[in-house]
């Protein structure tokens, strides 16, 4: 296809924008400030609904939009009207943040002129690329979560004028922190442009997620207002510091939602054409957001590609985590592994051995795929989220589950005889309660989100450990934070892939809201100066063991056979007395202890783990010219102790002291 956006050259600019149905196409060119409309100029059709115009004279800087006219009816899908200014979808720069107002969304003839409103499009010579390398992370690694805005927004150590930017990952502090927690890539929550939901402005909120972008390559001047050199620059920094860089990118819905939703940019090109429609007109909602893409299509399936080969070749990230991701899959509606969008991203030139992550769910019709995407995705886990959890929290009959768990799950990811896990094992992410909620709340309490707590999940599988929310009880206080050393030390010795998301590793809270994604605001700022510097301490001792132990790491399906010539299996999972747990005692649901035994070739690592509310001792197998070691140390952690005479037995601590991990050698 033609090359869409605007084409600088040394006479002019070239736009082009794409319309199957559009009966006229115009760019309006507006000056400096982007403020008043100096011209309007109608694209000419060049065929398979490409239309252009070469503008000569016109140099990067311009700030422009576009317009389109044709039926207005939108009970059959179509939304052209002239006075709304359009976005370029493939704008990469805008000049201001994008503010909901009710005239974006008025009927035809109803809301007048709305290029007052909108964000203008900057034409402008993109940076000088980086040289492509190969990514950094790879599979076993940690990913760590973050939202740009609220990880560095509180931060003492970033100046003023850095907070809440992508910049300020780039800063020392920033860095040193990721390199003590061992974070293999960062994963940013959508850097891109975003508008807030209807609903939310009359609410005094905003939308502190992202996850409602309006077009897909320009990023939001609020978190970029280096634009993008400045992410070029962060993932150069991170990258000089051993961290990937992974973009939380949204290909399911836009921002122009349902029916009622404002008119900004594709809606107002062609409606019918970039978003799914029923029979009947309507708007699929896959989402659950009003809209639904059409993946499906060539045209918004070319769009895709080029963003995420824009982000590759201007910015060098190592790969892209895909919400919703079921929805770039379908095809007719149907979820097809094999979907021609899913084909061309893993078999395109510049992005074939990018990091590929799936949201493995959407909302629609046979929405939920966790372990039917085609390697090299990898995909969220929640079922490892879930058991967890459970066991955790103490159901009966985990044990089984939880052990699959720790091994990667090949329940899920090993049905075509795949030898590796794909999955991303996580406890707690952006969407849900943090790490310190699940232990403190049994409910959601979401009032603040203006909703009469009716959004989020109810069943969240946490629980308050005695009272609901904050309490100044020592006893509470204890149990807490040893449950979220438990979980945290779950997550660090589990095999494959694992996330934690930023701030989980110090304690940070919601107040038990399960979808702060409204809550831009000190409910979602890391407090940096209040964190758990403790916990934090033991999130860093955790992340050292895991780098030290790569069968940890390792993606590999766990067999029970011998490891090369050690005679030792990679894995032996044993009762706390040593003896290796035959069905009996997979099947006793009043069971909550559990040794992983993993072996390697620098020895075995024990992981120890007691779930019950009564104290144990443990017992390891002796080996002749071996003997067992604290693998990380007890003043640190304060929930093992080893017992005089032979180094087989540890006593691990109760409930209030979950787990532990020995070393062999």
């Amino acid at each position: 296809m033609t090359q869409l956006g605007a084409t600088i050259t040394s006479e002019g600019i070239r736009f082009a924008a794409w319309s199957s149905s559009a009966r006229r196409l115009w760019v309006s060119i507006f000056d400096e400030q982007g403020n008043r409309e100096l011209d309007r100029l109608e694209l000419a059709s060049e065929g398979n609904g490409v239309h252009s115009l070469f503008v000569s004279g016109l140099a990067a800087g311009a700030r422009y939009g576009l317009r389109a006219d044709g039926d207005y009816a939108p009970e059959r899908g179509l939304w052209f009207d002239p006075d709304k200014l359009l976005t370029d979808p493939y704008a990469v720069e805008i000049d201001r943040a994008y503010a909901y107002h009710w005239r974006l969304a008025a009927r035809r003839n109803e809301g007048a002129d709305t290029a007052s409103l909108m964000p203008k499009t900057v034409t402008k010579a993109l940076p000088t690329a980086p040289s492509i390398l190969p990514p950094l992370f790879r599979p076993g690694g940690l990913i760590y979560e973050l939202n740009v805005r609220a990880f560095t927004k509180l931060h003492p150590d970033v100046p003023q004028e850095k907070r809440g930017t992508i910049g300020a990952l780039a800063h020392p502090a920033i860095i040193e922190h990721l390199q003590k927690l061992g974070v293999s890539a960062v994963e940013l929550m959508p850097i891109t442009a975003s508008i807030d939901e209807r609903h939310l402005p009359p609410l005094g909120l905003s939308n502190a997620w992202g996850y409602n972008p309006v077009t897909f390559m320009a990023l939001d001047p609020r978190l970029a207002p280096g634009g993008l050199t400045e992410l070029q620059d962060t993932v150069a920094a991170l990258r000089r510091a051993g961290i990937g860089t992974i973009l939380d990118l949204v290909f399911n819905h836009t921002g122009e939602s349902d029916r009622l939703g404002p008119t900004l940019s594709l809606r107002g090109l062609d409606n019918r054409a970039y978003y799914r429609h029923w029979p009947d007109g309507g708007l699929v909602n896959d989402s659950g957001t009003g809209n639904t893409i059409a993946c499906d299509h060539p045209v918004m399936r070319e769009m895709v590609l080029d963003t995420l080969r824009h982000f590759v070749r201007q910015t060098g990230v190592d790969g892209f985590r895909f919400d919703l991701a079921p929805v770039l899959g379908r095809v007719d509606g149907a979820f097809d592994p094999e979907a021609p969008l899913l084909q061309a991203i893993t078999h395109d030139a510049v992005l074939y051995d990018r990091v590929l992550i799936a949201e493995p769910w959407d909302i629609g019709a046979n929405g939920y795929q966790l372990g039917n995407f085609r390697p090299p995705f990898l995909e969220w886990n929640d079922r490892y989220r879930d058991d967890v959890r459970r066991f955790w929290r103490g159901d009966a009959g985990m044990v089984g589950a939880l052990a699959t768990r720790l091994a990667g799950s090949s329940d899920v990811f090993n049905r075509a005889g795949e030898p590796a896990s794909r999955g991303v094992n996580f406890i707690a992410a952006h969407d849900g309660m943090t790490l310190a909620d699940i232990v403190a709340y049994e409910r959601k309490h979401n009032a603040a989100n203006g909703e009469q707590d009716r959004d989020g999940h109810n069943e969240n599988l946490s629980w308050n450990n005695g009272v609901e929310g904050e309490t100044d009880d020592a006893a509470i206080v204890k149990a807490r934070f040893d449950d979220q050393r438990a979980l945290l030390a779950t997550l660090f010795a589990s095999r494959g892939t694992i996330m934690l998301t930023a701030g989980d590793e110090f304690g940070r809270t919601q107040k038990g809201n399960n979808n702060a994604y409204a809550q831009d605001n000190p409910t979602t700022w890391l407090d940096w100066a209040g964190r758990d510097q403790k916990l934090e301490r033991y999130a860093f001792v955790l992340a050292a063991l895991r780098q030290a132990v790569p069968a940890l790491s390792d993606t590999r399906f766990l067999t029970g056979e011998p490891i090369a010539a050690s005679g030792v299996p990679d894995v032996a999972w044993l009762t706390e007395t040593g003896e290796p747990l035959d069905a009996t005692d997979w099947n006793d649901t009043s069971r909550h202890r559990l040794v992983m035994l993993l072996g390697g070739e620098e020895g075995r690592l024990a992981v120890l783990i007691n779930g019950d509310r009564r104290q144990c001792v443990f017992t390891l197998p002796a080996r002749e010219g071996f003997r067992w070691h604290p693998a990380i140390e007890t003043h640190v952690t304060d929930l093992a102790r080893r017992l005089p005479g032979r180094s087989v037995n540890f006593m691990i601590e109760s409930r209030t002291g979950n787990g532990g991990v020995r070393k062999g050698s």
